[in-house]
């Protein structure tokens, strides 16, 4: 069982600058302590010898091979743009200098 108390919990809400009530901080040691004892309990759990892992089933990241290839020209990113100067993409100046 754990051995948190109730100003514990205040502490942890001041930390996390979360204002509770009276009520809330009995209503929060009490959720809080019942957390706290399953992960005590899932500690217990004999983990020698087995391997650490990230995900419960082995999974194998399907990626394509990375092969270079000739992407857009300049003329070419710019050809759909509704104005263009001097090779780039010309907007409208929303901030004045």
């Amino acid at each position: 069982m754990s051995t948190l108390s109730r100003d514990d919990v205040a502490h942890l809400a001041m930390l996390a600058r979360i204002q509770l009530t009276e009520a809330e901080l009995d209503r929060m040691l009490g959720e809080l302590t019942v957390i706290l004892d399953a992960v005590a309990l899932v500690q217990q759990a004999p983990t020698e010898g087995v391997e650490p892992m990230s995900h419960p089933m082995p999974l194998t990241n399907v990626t394509r091979m990375d092969v270079v290839r000739p992407g857009l020209g300049a003329a070419a990113a710019l050809s759909g743009a509704p104005e263009a100067e001097a090779g780039r993409f010309l907007v409208p100046r929303i901030l004045e200098e």
